[in-house]
């Protein structure tokens, strides 16, 4: 039983309701119970089930797809939380949709990344807590605290399981902004570094331009923060093999998997595909894989959501990757 004076209480939207019950889980709590449901005409209806005054209340919601009913229903949620006197409302967003325009690169364009961000501040949330975002100048786009949690010594512990520190293995960047991500990885395998030089003629389009670093010979690891239509990661691994890469496997956190990008990693040379589950993997696409590996973020995510409500550090679980 929990106390009734233990005011740490966990919610979930219906973007990723299974990630949310193992987070609960390992917190040794029950899911709060709240309604989400729909209008005859599409609007999001919520009700909260329970009283939530006074509490603690951390609300988890990847806004993946549908993108933007996951970002609606979230934002109703924190209105709801607000309305019904929750004393902090912290937002754990696994994943941060609208997040890959997060600057100007050309003329007349927006900068989605820091809308979404005062999207969830005039809301009334009070903390985020997110993993891996896609630039960490994000970070910046909040007037509120945000914890920001890497998967990265997951994905690594997970190859150092299999045998790659042997050496042998080259950790690779698919482009010069996920260097440090890529260095952290290097680091805990005891690896090289090597770098994949792109150009993007359009979105979901890339050109490999050139390839920094020795990768003949080598097991290569491609790390990157997410896999959208697949088409890099492919592109990648295919001129990886051509330099003369032995093997190729690639990583990243956030697996987006649009369209058939499953259907693009099966057949490329790549050897295993590891993802971690703050996108919800849908049936159709993971009975289809039989490269693909799936490693939770459940435990980081209880942990970091533990060490906040105790107002203890949540940097202190990194110290050993940055």
């Amino acid at each position: 039983m929990v106390s009734d004076k233990d005011t740490l209480r966990v919610f979930s939207g219906n973007a990723h309701p299974a990630l949310a019950e193992n987070i609960a889980r390992h917190l040794d709590r029950p899911l709060g119970r709240v309604h989400c449901t729909r209008f005859a005409d599409g609007e999001i209806r919520v009700k909260i089930e329970e009283s939530a005054r006074g509490m603690d209340v951390f609300i988890v919601q990847p806004t993946c797809a549908p993108v933007n009913d996951s970002l609606m229903e979230l934002l109703i949620l924190v209105d709801a939380f607000r309305r019904a006197s929750a004393k902090r409302i912290t937002l754990v967003i696994p994943y941060y949709g609208y997040s890959r325009q997060d600057k100007k690169v050309k003329p007349r364009e927006p900068v989605t990344a820091r809308l979404v961000a005062d999207l969830i501040t005039t809301a009334g949330a009070q903390r985020v807590l997110a993993v891996d975002l896609h630039a960490g100048q994000i970070q910046g786009f909040f007037q509120l605290p945000l914890d920001h949690l890497y998967a990265g010594p997951l994905l690594a512990t997970y190859f150092a399981e299999k045998g790659l520190l042997d050496g042998d293995t080259v950790v690779v960047s698919p482009d010069v902004g996920g260097v440090g991500r890529a260095r952290g990885m290097a680091e805990m395998l005891h690896a090289p570094i090597a770098m994949i030089v792109k150009r993007r003629p359009e979105p979901n389009k890339v050109e490999i331009m050139e390839i920094i670093g020795d990768v003949r010979g080598k097991t290569c690891v491609m790390v990157d923060d997410m896999i959208d239509t697949g088409g890099s990661t492919v592109v990648g691994a295919c001129a990886l093999m051509e330099r003369g890469a032995r093997r190729v496997f690639a990583c990243c956190t956030h697996a987006v998997l649009s369209g058939s990008a499953m259907d693009r990693i099966e057949e490329s040379p790549i050897s295993e595909l590891v993802i971690t589950d703050t996108i919800p993997l849908g049936a159709s696409k993971s009975e289809r894989s039989t490269k693909t590996s799936v490693i939770s973020v459940a435990p980081l995510l209880a942990n970091a959501i533990f060490r906040i409500h105790h107002d203890d550090s949540v940097s202190e679980l990194f110290d050993a990757y940055y």
